[in-house]
């Protein structure tokens, strides 16, 4: 199922996978070509350029892409992405493809063609769900440039940080490293006394290969995991995130300790340079409690990072644990928990030693099967026993029992016949409402600790003695306080430019970046908000900081990033950034608030850094600037002195699993961002930051309610 381009071309083998009339969802077996803007679909490979297809759609600057991650097919794995209409989202195709890498290079040529120039509103095509004859008919942006498609970043880091890891030996053939002290960014592993290791390796495989290895928890992994006694799925969340149970075995662990289990969430994404992430943290789950004959081990932070070298025939594997593994600690001396990390990160050794014996005929596809069997075998429990499991991280577990956990998920059974049907309605509902994070009973429960201990410790935050002595006087623009010398708890700040790498003039030529200087505007206000429903348009309501700037009728113009989280309680960070010159003196500027949706979803770009806080934070979300509008879906407000952009993060399966990760680490991060709008031609460049801000240990429990402003 390899797919061929030849400069305009696309095609291979994927599933188009529909609804019948009875709800129940169905795949085909179908060839694709995407050529000229047109996504067409036979029965077999085309003989001739003119040969008529079943369906056909165009795909235009209204089309989007999202990846999907992982399903099951009768006993198969399939990596799924959808197309539609932003439009109406009703209007959209579901396709999987047989491998990640596949997937990869469908999505990135179904986005590419979305951001070519306009379509020929002559054409006329069957279409699938997409309905080509309105697309034809939008206007769309005619400044999409040739080099917005051709030039794409090298993955390298948009942020000077220092490393946080530091060499300590080499054991079979690994370079192992510890977590660098820094008195004033210890993590959360260092503070609990279990220091984070990581082992790194060069394995003679492909990225893609070492990754489908990696998530089979199947007799396979008997092959190069010594750690492993068994696994199971206990419950599949979403394409790119699952709940999963491991045993460990006996044989490696010291004499007279009994054998150890582990209960994970797991997490994975693919990066658009073929490296793979997997992530992973202990939780708790009312379907799998403890075992008599186990005792559960409590990893804080841990996973893989996968990466290709050599042209893609090697892959350097990363693997970093920080692990409590709840030893007797008046009778083992701590060198015991690191010797037990250490001994189990030594599996990447016995993978490279796979790889080496396969010589490169490892058939990957192998690996994942016995998972399918696991996720199907747990969804029969579930039709026994149908009520949704509850999740909760560890740490909050040792403060509260599990009937008040934060999080619940939902995971309904698939029905599968000989032409891999399966219903889909139900995990369908449960994707979009039940696999939100649920913060409203943890943050109260935290909320009702604090006030203990303020009763202990006879004082309280300054942020809270100022709430509460005018609870009803907020405005928007006034909820989330300042602080600049970033002491103050759930505070903002500016940060410093010069920790973000921007293109410079000559970036065409030479693809070089240099440190930003400064910004074009100054963040004036934010916004920590919460509500029942979504909430747009900050900037427009009435007594808000921006209007009034209106009432008076200065330059000064507003650009508002709102970036909304739904979920049970949905909140919403804004940030209000203003410049007082003329809107006309940055050209770029000037286009895109003027501009399109298309044109501004193809610029608008966000470079991300956590500047305090644990590994696993740190790696779901990287430091590499992207293109916000190509991965999430972003509502626009215009009004005379702003321009909002309302950032929809449950758009995204992708992102959903980042924030789920960060929402439980929340009050223990220092958040950097900086926001500008991509330089595409010669004009253009070099970047100029629009702005920075610095989030500092922000706490859900001390968000706003919309219920409470003044309007």
């Amino acid at each position: 199922m390899d797919v061929q381009k030849s400069d305009e071309i696309t095609q291979g083998w994927l599933y188009l996978i529909r609804f019948n009339r009875f709800g129940l969802q169905y795949a085909r077996r179908r060839y694709f070509v995407l050529q000229n803007q047109c996504l067409k679909s036979f029965k077999s490979v085309p003989l001739s350029d003119t040969q008529e297809p079943l369906r056909s759609a165009i795909v235009d600057s209204c089309i989007r892409v999202t990846d999907k991650g992982r399903e099951s097919f009768k006993r198969k794995v399939f990596f799924v992405f959808t197309i539609y209409n932003t439009s109406n989202h009703k209007d959209h195709l579901k396709l999987g493809a047989s491998s990640p890498e596949e997937a990869a290079r469908w999505i990135h040529s179904l986005q590419n063609v979305a951001a070519e120039t306009g379509t020929d509103s002559k054409r006329r095509w069957q279409p699938f769900r997409l309905n080509d004859s309105k697309s034809a008919k939008r206007t769309n942006s005619v400044d999409w440039t040739v080099s917005a498609t051709r030039h794409v970043d090298a993955i390298m880091p948009d942020v000077i940080a220092p490393s946080q890891w530091k060499i300590f030996g080499c054991q079979n053939g690994l370079r192992l490293f510890k977590e660098a002290k820094d008195s004033n960014n210890s993590s959360e592993s260092q503070r609990a006394g279990q220091p984070a290791i990581m082992a790194v390796g060069v394995v003679e495989g492909t990225s893609e290969a070492v990754f489908k290895i990696l998530m089979s928890i199947g007799p396979s992994r008997y092959e190069w995991d010594f750690c492993f006694h068994g696994g199971t799925v206990v419950e599949h969340l979403d394409g790119h995130t699952d709940i999963i149970h491991m045993q460990l075995c006996r044989d490696w662990l010291p004499w007279g300790i009994k054998r150890r289990d582990l209960l994970l969430r797991r997490y994975w994404r693919r990066e658009d340079d073929g490296t793979y992430v997997i992530l992973y943290h202990s939780v708790i789950h009312s379907k799998c409690p403890p075992q008599d004959s186990y005792i559960r081990a409590y990893i804080h932070s841990g996973g893989f990072v996968v990466s290709p070298v050599n042209q893609g025939k090697e892959s350097v594997v990363k693997h970093m644990l920080s692990v409590d593994w709840k030893l007797w600690k008046s009778y083992f001396p701590k060198t015991s928990t690191r010797s037990l990390t250490i001994c189990m990160l030594g599996r990447v050794s016995a993978l490279r030693e796979l790889f080496r014996a396969r010589a490169g005929e490892l058939c990957s596809d192998d690996f994942l099967s016995r998972e399918c069997v696991s996720i199907r075998i747990n969804e029969q429990q579930q039709q026994v026993k149908p009520e949704g499991g509850q999740i909760m991280p560890m740490e909050e577990v040792k403060e509260s029992p599990v009937s008040n956990a934060s999080d619940e998920f939902f995971d309904f059974p698939d029905h599968s016949d000989d032409e891999l049907e399966w219903d889909s309605e139900s995990s369908q509902h449960c994707y979009v409402e039940n696999c939100q994070p649920k913060l409203s009973s943890a943050a109260g429960f935290v909320k009702k600790l604090h006030d203990l201990a303020v009763q202990r410790k006879g004082y309280k935050d300054l942020q809270e003695v100022l709430r509460e002595s005018n609870p009803s006087s907020y405005e928007y623009g006034s909820t989330f306080p300042k602080d600049s010398n970033c002491n103050l708890p759930c505070s903002w700040a500016s940060t410093d430019p010069s920790t973000f790498l921007i293109r410079s003039d000559s970036y065409l030529e030479d693809q070089r970046k240099y440190k930003a200087k400064g910004t074009l505007m100054q963040l004036v206000a934010a916004d920590w908000l919460k509500s029942d429903k979504r909430e747009d348009d900050l900037a427009g309501r009435f007594g808000g900081i921006v209007q009034k700037y209106a009432a008076h009728g200065g330059p000064e113009f507003f650009f508002v990033i709102n970036i909304q989280v739904p979920g049970t309680t949905t909140y919403s960070l804004a940030l209000y950034y203003m410049m007082r010159t003329p809107l006309g003196s940055c050209s770029l500027l000037e286009h895109f608030v003027k501009g399109d949706d298309s044109f501004r979803n193809s610029r608008f770009k966000l470079i991300p850094y956590i500047s305090k806080g644990s590994w696993l934070v740190k790696q779901s979300v990287g430091k590499k600037a992207c293109l916000i509008g190509q991965a999430l879906e972003i509502n626009y407000f215009h009004g005379k002195n702003y321009i909002e952009l309302g950032v929809d993060i449950g758009s995204s399966t992708v992102a959903r699993g980042v924030v789920g990760l960060v929402l439980g680490y929340l009050n223990n991060l220092v958040i950097e961002m900086a926001f500008l709008i991509q330089a595409n031609t010669h004009e253009e460049l070099p970047e100029t930051l629009l702005g920075t801000c610095r989030l500092n240990h922000m706490d859900a429990s001390k968000s706003i309610s919309v219920d409470s402003m003044n309007i």
